[in-house]
């Protein structure tokens, strides 16, 4: 008898497990939840406000009714648009810092970007300043070379837009074309 009162002493010691404290727990995360919406309604303030800063930008041009016969055309997306030179620095306003699906025809008269859910845009000949490849715009960084970026002046401004094709090998037939474009004008607008 004497064995069986040490095992009732240790029955009787132990404790059931601690109950989950539910107050806790939902407030824990009703914070938690509504951390991330103001930190997502921060993110938002600021795109508007880049896009405010951005307000003497011109409106973007419109394809001409005949744009001529197409010399080139891609599917792909359109990763952006920067001030040239800083591939960082992303330009929101009037739709170019949506990322979208694009596709491009490059005619004689200019490259008509048609972007599906986003606005579209046309980029007369006489402001195409250079066609390269490179590997990042506005926080999207791809392999060496996968990036067409097309450098173009709007206003006072000029902007890199940057393109990826859905066959990557195409990029380096758009650059040749585009820099033949560009350079065949310069000829032409020195020449008079």
């Amino acid at each position: 008898m004497t064995s069986v009162a040490p095992v009732i002493l240790l029955a009787a010691e132990k404790e059931s497990a601690e109950v989950t404290d539910w107050a806790a727990r939902v407030g824990w995360v009703v914070g938690l939840g509504l951390f991330v919406a103001l930190v997502y309604w921060l993110m938002r303030e600021g795109w508007k406000w880049r896009g405010t800063l951005q307000s003497d930008l011109p409106d973007l041009p419109t394809a001409p009714d005949t744009p001529g016969r197409a010399r080139l055309t891609m599917s792909g997306r359109y990763h952006g648009s920067t001030t040239a030179g800083q591939w960082l620095d992303r330009i929101v306003a009037h739709g170019l810092g949506t990322r979208s699906r694009v596709e491009l025809t490059l005619t004689d008269a200019g490259l008509d970007v048609v972007r599906p859910g986003a606005a579209d845009f046309f980029v007369p000949v006489a402001a195409l300043r250079e066609a390269r490849l490179d590997k990042g715009i506005a926080g999207k960084v791809l392999t060496e070379g996968g990036l067409l970026v097309v450098t173009w002046a709007h206003g006072d401004k000029l902007i890199d837009s940057g393109f990826r094709s859905d066959h990557a090998a195409e990029h380096n037939e758009w650059v040749d074309t585009l820099n033949d474009m560009i350079n065949n004008k310069t000829e032409t607008e020195g020449a008079r």
